[in-house]
């Protein structure tokens, strides 16, 4: 859809690979090797410049987007009033967490069981470490992290 701006952070210098996709070659492509995403975010995902955005998604490698589909998803988000979301893994794709894993049998789920000692208590982090008020969090985050002296973020 027209509706998405698209930039691409490359932490592997790697950023040809996304030709492939049709998308891609109206992508903003910001490549600096051996970075983080937060060091990404810092530089680049502002709350000057995010505030304009409805959405903003912060995605790692492990989601694919060949089959993704950005209005659809946010349908779905709409629908659920999910403030904070992700993409459901493929279950065969060597997940960490359980939660994370696509189900096939529901638009979205918000509890799940994970491995033995991994999530002693459903309420808190990580398994309820998502925040219900990204709006406020993101700021909040963005505000902090660019107030930051550190030299190492």
């Amino acid at each position: 859809s027209g509706d998405f701006m698209i930039m691409l952070f490359h932490y592997d210098g790697r950023t040809s690979e996304w030709d492939q996709f049709e998308w891609s070659k109206s992508a903003i492509h910001v490549s600096v090797r051996r970075q983080t995403k937060w060091w990404y975010a810092k530089r680049f995902l502002h709350p000057d410049v995010v505030s304009a955005f409805e959405y903003i998604f912060i995605w790692d490698e492990d989601l694919g987007v060949e089959h993704f589909n950005g209005d659809k998803y946010i349908e779905l988000v709409k629908k659920h009033g999910l403030e904070i979301s992700q993409p459901g893994l493929e279950p065969n794709n060597g997940l960490t967490w359980e939660m994370t894993k696509r189900r096939g049998n529901s638009e979205v789920h918000m509890v799940t069981d994970e491995k033995p000692g991994w999530c002693n208590d459903p309420h808190l982090p990580p398994c309820a470490a998502y925040s219900l008020s990204l709006s406020l969090s993101c700021l909040c985050v963005c505000v902090c992290v660019h107030a930051s002296p550190s030299k190492s973020i």
